[in-house]
């Protein structure tokens, strides 16, 4: 295994769980993801630019968008980050909130700005 697969399965139920589905879920919809580990954290990287990351937090699960702030659809759903100012996320707190649709929409939304800017963080 590797170690963004370690840290996945490390973690309790039920954020193993989540954490597993939404790495399907990144995998399944961007191909052509890297999985990387970083900073402590497993983190995908399209077209050799940064692009998200999985964080547990204790009562939830972060996905996080490097350049979030610019990402144009469901920004009901898009959380601003902790003091900082281009991450936004999506929280899960169970494995029914993770609506399948919404964070591939934004997934896709992710990767084609990945593609026209330079990824922060």
């Amino acid at each position: 295994m590797n170690p963004a697969e370690d840290y996945i399965v490390s973690k309790p139920e039920p954020w193993r769980s989540i954490l597993m589905e939404v790495q399907a879920i990144i995998k399944h919809t961007i191909p052509e993801v890297e999985e990387q580990f970083k900073w402590h954290l497993p983190f995908y990287t399209v077209h050799g630019k940064m692009y998200c990351f999985l964080n547990f937090r204790k009562t939830f699960v972060d996905v996080g968008f490097t350049s979030g702030i610019h990402i144009e659809i469901h920004k009901d759903h898009l959380i601003a980050g902790e003091k900082r100012k281009n991450l936004r996320s999506l929280r899960y707190y169970k494995l029914e909130d993770i609506d399948v649709k919404v964070l591939q929409d934004i997934l896709k939304a992710a990767e084609k700005l990945n593609i026209k800017t330079k990824s922060i963080l």
